[in-house]
C-alpha cells in the first residue's frame, strides 16, 4: 500500500471514530486520543495518528514533536491556529493540512474559535518504537 493511501485510510478511519465517538472533552484543555499505531513497509517507521479535540477556546501548551517524526495535521472539522517555531502563525479550516518536520517545536496549537469546536488529525511517521509524540514544554522546563 503506497504511503498516500495509507494516509487516506487513516483519515478516513479516524473521521468515521470522531462521527462515532460520544466523548465529550473538558471545556478547560483539548484532549487527545491515539487512533492509529501500525508498522510500515519502510524498515524501522511506524505511522501513528491522534485525534485532537478542541473545545471551544482551548489550546494546547507549546510542545516539541519527536525528533523522528514527519507530521501531517488534518483539520477535520471547525478552525485551528497553529504556529511551528520560525513560521508565522495560520488558522487552518475543516480540509486544509499542513506539514511539520521532525522536532518541530510547536509554540501555538489552538481553537481559533471561541464558540465552536474544533477537531484535527495528526499523523506521524515515527521511528518505531519512538511512542513519547510530544513533550510539553512546561514538563521538561522550557
Amino acid at each position: 500500500m503506497s504511503a498516500k493511501a495509507m494516509v487516506a485510510m487513516v483519515i478516513a478511519g479516524a473521521t468515521l471514530m470522531s462521527a462515532c465517538t460520544t466523548s465529550t472533552p473538558s471545556a478547560g484543555s483539548p484532549t487527545v486520543q491515539q487512533v492509529f499505531d501500525e508498522p510500515t513497509n519502510i524498515a524501522g517507521k511506524s505511522m501513528m495518528s491522534v485525534r485532537v479535540n478542541y473545545p471551544p477556546g482551548t489550546k494546547s501548551v507549546a510542545h516539541h514533536h519527536a525528533k523522528s517524526a514527519f507530521i501531517m495535521a488534518y483539520v477535520i472539522s471547525g478552525a485551528i491556529r497553529s504556529q511551528v517555531e520560525g513560521e508565522p502563525v495560520r488558522v487552518y479550516h475543516a480540509g486544509e493540512t499542513w506539514k511539520e518536520d521532525p522536532g518541530a517545536h510547536h509554540v501555538v496549537s489552538e481553537n481559533a474559535s471561541d464558540t465552536d469546536p474544533a477537531e484535527l488529525l495528526a499523523v506521524f511517521l515515527v521511528d518505531t518504537g519512538d511512542k513519547v509524540l510530544t513533550s510539553d514544554d512546561v514538563a521538561v522546563g522550557r
